[in-house]
């Protein structure tokens, strides 16, 4: 169970009540509170208490709970013939494809522009899966 504190102000708010009505509960007792200087403080569980069901997460334990890393990169490959452009943009597009239960999203377009020899892939998704689109891109250029 969470340990956090709430003021009457964020009560009122997750209540749709006036402030009025939430520390008249507490000084009625009805709302367990704590005095911190001159305000009051609920608890979670207090609150949960009172309403009689949970309350729903806050933003910040949101946050903390479906945490998220992304990626967003653009890889320039000079001097690449039409040939070599096209097989990376195939076998990228199977790497994508191929993911078995990919675990993170994973986007790959490439652009290539024959009258310079110079292409362009753009990554994004996860960390994870765009290193690995980034390990695949650099073992094709060694070859």
């Amino acid at each position: 169970m969470s340990q956090d504190l709430f003021s009457v102000m964020d009560i009122a708010t997750r209540l749709n009540l006036h402030v009025k009505t939430v520390r008249n509960y507490v000084r009625d007792g009805r709302l367990k509170a704590t005095r911190i200087g001159k305000q009051y403080r609920i608890s979670r569980a207090d609150l949960e208490v009172f309403t009689g069901h949970p309350m729903p997460p806050t933003p910040s334990e949101i946050a903390k709970r479906h945490r998220h890393v992304e990626v967003s990169g653009v890889v320039q490959i000079d001097a690449v013939s039409p040939e070599v452009a096209a097989q990376l943009e195939n076998s990228l597009s199977a790497f994508v494809r191929g993911r078995a239960q990919p675990e993170e999203p994973l986007r790959i377009n490439t652009i290539y522009d024959e009258n310079i020899g110079q292409m362009k892939v753009i990554l994004l998704g996860g960390a994870n899966e765009t290193g690995s689109a980034l390990k695949l891109i650099t073992a094709l250029l060694e070859k």
